[in-house]
Parts: structure tokens; C-alpha cells; sequence
């Protein structure tokens, strides 16, 4: 099938249609409608899965070589006015199949968890996957106007399923996010207008003929093109000082939307800067990297004693979720294969194990209609099934060995030790990149201990020791909670102790990576 990424992308849009032009007293069949057209994408990319070919090996080291590595790419003139020439333009490749994957697996998940909404059920169900769309389209976008316009449509219905169906300070917290968000995409489209009219491409956005005439770009300007995507691209991670919008839009989302936004969107900013800010600008990263390594440092250990001090536990999982990032960046900033494959495979895992926590908490916040970390305690005693859950969740985030998170962060504490062998001039000074990053990577290593303070912590007080009488009739986790539950466990337990499904994919596409960055 030709077409079978455009597919993916619009088979949610067109459930949307469906759902609006069905009647609003028809809640049950607007849910299936949902349920039938995110499952659509998924067994798609299940096909593709089987489909990929995982040995694909390009000659080059530019970004034709990257063009070449793509697959299942589909190619057609969108607008094409006057000096305009905006393409059609989408593939995947090992960077990227593995975000559509997560995408359409927690989307469907997602649409299952959220069959009690008895609010503006239409309005919901249609705006989710209105959102799928738009994520499943940034991942495949390949042409940077059309990356801009999906990167541009996620906005809108985040926006409203936290404004409408959120929770006390809704409109808060949704109005943060959109300002937050809308500031980032005001510098990537500067950017983009910036590289259109500054190289030699021919008046295209295609995003590999302009890296590859990049070198016509002005140098003086490359610097701050790099430093707004860079911009944008870490208020979406988010990366400190950006990240103030992201636990205020976790504790105010409806569980789902907490779900699609940790596990996806957070991913959509590092995954910005390994697809356009890397292989376009790579003398520019060279300058940025200590930049990136010191503000992955404070994301790490900032992230985590934030998590430690909480009392509410989607906030407890929102500000894990700021330090799990910054080992995503700790890994990119190593420029070498360990660091790459290490941050590119921490995206999935964390995506999966962070889906895992937040429905979690959406579980228990269901029966008892709080998530006061104080107000439990016990809950083990009653609650047996959804313990067990939690700890492997929990346990996951930590890093266990055996569980998926474990083989990530160690590919990208190692790679530390071994980051690229280059110095730049940074503020007249002469810095060892590899030196510096060994440094960074050093002091980042005590937010592991802190993360299993705060783990081993809020277990002990919400699920261990003496039951909170309160609670002694809490209903144990449901049948289609579980099963919600399991195709995450599945992963997370497969890749505990054999990641080579997500590192086979992904490899000699961040090899290229590596080759283009000049490492």
C-alpha cells in the first residue's frame, strides 16, 4: 500500500468527521466510532512493523544519505504558487517509527481509558483524535512547512480537552499551556522563514535539500536560528526554565490527556531537535552542547527533588516525567552511539512507562476523587492487583533492572563516558566537550538515588503499611482498566531484558545521525 502513511495520519480525522456529523444523545456509538478509528492507525503500524527493514544502509554521511533512509515515504506537490512550493512530504524512518508506534498504541489506549467521559462526549472523542492527527503527522512530516502546520494543529484540541474537561483551575492551566506552546512555535516559524529565504534550496521546505544547502545559510545567523528551535523545541521536552506549564496541565488534564501528553508530546521537542536542528546545524550543536548538557543536569536533579517534595501524585509524575526528559538530552549531547541510541530509546520507554503511572493514578483518583499522597495509606491490603501494578510502573520509572527504563538510562549514564572528542570556544574559553560532558554526566548520576527516594517514599505512605479505615471498601482495578494496562506491562517487561525489537529499528538511522553531525 502506497499510501499507507497518509493512512495512519488521517484515519483519526476522518472518525472526527464521523463523530460530528453523529447525533450527541448517541454517546455509546460516538465511543465506538473513536474506539474503531484510533484502532485503525495502530494495525496499520503493526503491519509496518513487520514491513520495516531494519538493515537498510545508506552510502553517504549528508542529508541525502537521511533522504535515503527513509521509508515508506509518500511525495506530492501541496502549493505550489508563484516562488511558494510546499510538498506533501512524509516517511518514516528508525528515529521515527518508533514515536508513530507509541502513538498510535497509547491513542487507542487512551480512547479505551476515557469510555466513563459523560461530559461533551462528542466534543471530547472528536478533538482527541483530532490530536492524534496532528502528532502522527509531526512524526512523519518531512517537509518543514508541513511539520510547522501539524506541529501547529496538536495546539488547538490540547487546549481545549484541558480547558473543558480539566479539572478545578482548567482554564489556568490550559491557557499557560497554549501561551507556552504558541511562544515556542512564533520562534520555529522565524526559523523556518529565516533558512526558506537564507539558503540556496530553491525556495523549498524540504527538509533535507535545505540541510543539505545549509552551507550557503549565513553563518552569523545560524547561531540564532539554532537557538530558536532550540527554543521551541525545549518548551515542548520541556526543559528548565520552560517547564512550569507542564505540571499545572498534568494535574488539571483528564487522566487520557495526561497519558497522551507525557507519553507523546514531551517527546515531540526532543525528537524537533534530532530531526531538524541536528543534521542542519551541526557546527552550531558543537557550540550548544554544554549548553544542553548543563540544562539536562538541572532537568535531572531539579526534576526529581521537585518530585520528592509533592503531595499530589500526578504532580509527583509530572515532575518525574521533567527529569526523565533531561536524561533524554544527557544522551543527546554525547554525540556518539551509546548517548543517541540510549536518548532515543529512553523516548519509548519513558512514553510507555509514564502512560503506565498516569493511568494508574486516574484509577485510584476515580474511586476516592483525590490524589493526596497523605490522604491514603494501605492501600496494598485492599487493592492487591492494582499494587502489583503500581510497583512494576513505579518500579520502571526507577529504573529497575529487568524492566525497560533500566537499559535506556544505562546506555546514557555509559555514553557518558565516552561523549565526542571536540573542544569549541565557549565565552572566550576552551572547553573539552568530552571532559565536560563526563563532568555533567558524573553529577547527574545522584538523581537516580533521589528518584528512588520519592519512588520507595510514595509507595510506603499510599500502598504500604496500616489500611486508612477510609478506604477499606475501595473497589479493586476493573477488568477494562487492566486491560488498558497490559500492552504497556507487555513492553515494559519485554524490553527490561530484550530491547533489540526498538534498537534494531533505530540503529543505523542515529548512525547516519552521527555520520551527518560530524562525529
Amino acid at each position: 500500500m502506497t499510501n499507507i502513511l497518509s493512512l495512519i495520519i488521517f484515519a483519526p480525522l476522518v472518525g472526527m468527521l464521523a463523530i460530528l456529523f453523529t447525533p450527541r444523545r448517541e454517546e455509546k456509538i460516538i465511543k465506538t466510532i473513536a474506539a474503531c478509528t484510533s484502532a485503525v492507525p495502530l494495525f496499520l503500524i503493526m503491519s509496518l512493523w513487520c514491513q520495516f527493514d531494519r538493515a537498510r544502509v545508506v552510502d553517504g554521511a549528508d542529508a541525502q544519505a537521511m533522504a535515503e533512509m527513509m521509508q515508506f515515504t509518500e511525495r506530492t506537490t501541496w502549493i505550489s504558487v508563484g516562488n511558494l512550493h510546499v510538498d506533501y512530504y512524509v516517511g518514516v524512518d528508525g528515529l521515527s517509527f518508533p514515536m508513530v508506534f507509541l502513538t498510535g498504541l497509547l491513542a487507542f489506549i487512551c480512547i479505551i481509558a476515557s469510555w466513563g467521559i459523560d461530559k461533551g462526549v462528542k466534543g471530547y472523542f472528536a478533538l482527541f483524535l483530532l490530536l492524534e492527527t496532528g502528532i502522527m503527522g509531526t512524526f512523519c512530516a518531512l517537509d518543514l512547512f508541513l511539520f510547522f502546520v501539524f506541529w501547529e494543529v496538536m495546539l488547538l484540541p490540547m487546549y481545549f480537552l484541558i480547558g473543558i474537561w480539566g479539572g478545578p483551575r482548567k482554564e489556568y492551566a490550559a491557557i499557560k499551556f497554549f501561551l507556552y506552546t504558541f511562544f515556542g512555535s512564533v520562534f520555529l516559524l522565524i526559523g523556518l522563514i529565516a533558512i526558506y529565504f537564507g539558503t540556496s534550496a530553491g525556495r523549498t521546505f524540504d527538509l533535507f535539500a535545505l540541510a543539505q544547502a545549509m552551507d550557503t545559510f549565513p553563518e552569523h545567523l545560524k547561531m540564532w536560528v539554532f537557538f530558536g528551535f532550540f527554543v521551541a523545541f525545549a518548551i515542548k521536552v520541556p526543559v528548565f526554565p520552560f517547564h512550569t506549564w507542564l505540571p499545572d496541565a498534568h494535574v488539571e488534564a483528564p487522566t487520557a490527556v495526561s497519558v497522551i501528553l507525557a507519553g507523546v508530546l514531551l517527546k515531540l521537542g526532543t525528537y524537533g531537535m534530532l530531526r531538524i536542528s541536528y543534521p542542519m546545524m551541526p557546527g552550531m550543536l558543537l557550540k550548544f552542547i554544554p549548553v544542553i548538557a548543563v540544562l539536562a543536569w538541572v532537568n535531572i536533579i531539579y526534576g526529581a527533588m521537585c518530585a520528592m517534595a509533592q503531595t499530589d501524585l500526578k504532580k509527583l509524575v509530572a515532575y518525574s516525567s521533567i527529569s526523565h526528559m533531561g536524561i533524554v538530552m544527557l544522551g543527546m549531547c554525547q554525540i556518539n552511539s551509546l548517548g543517541f541510541n540510549g536518548a532515543a530509546l529512553q523516548m519509548f520507554n519513558h512514553g510507555t512507562v509514564t502512560a503506565m503511572m498516569f493511568l494508574l493514578v486516574g484509577v485510584i483518583y476515580d474511586r476516592a476523587h483525590h490524589r493526596e499522597i497523605n490522604g491514603f495509606g494501605g492501600l496494598g491490603v485492599v487493592m492487591p492487583v492494582y499494587t502489583g501494578l503500581v510497583s512494576i510502573a513505579f518500579f520502571a520509572g526507577l529504573g529497575l533492572p529487568g524492566l525497560s527504563s533500566f537499559i535506556s538510562e544505562a546506555m546514557v549514564f555509559l555514553g557518558g563516558f565516552d561523549a565526542i572528542h571536540r573542544s569549541v570556544d565557549l565565552f572566550g574559553c576552551q572547553i573539552q566537550l568530552h571532559t565536560f560532558v563526563k563532568y555533567v554526566t558524573v553529577i547527574s548520576i545522584p538523581g537516580i538515588v533521589v528518584t528512588a527516594g520519592y519512588v520507595l517514599w510514595t509507595l510506603q505512605r499510599v500502598w504500604l503499611g496500616p489500611l486508612n479505615e477510609k478506604y477499606k471498601d475501595i473497589e479493586e482495578i476493573s477488568t477494562r482498566e487492566i486491560a488498558c494496562l497490559v500492552p504497556l506491562l507487555v513492553i515494559v517487561l519485554i524490553l527490561g531484558v530484550y530491547p533489540a525489537p526498538i534498537l534494531d529499528i533505530q540503529n543505523h538511522t542515529l548512525e547516519l545521525l552521527l555520520k551527518v553531525t560530524g562525529a
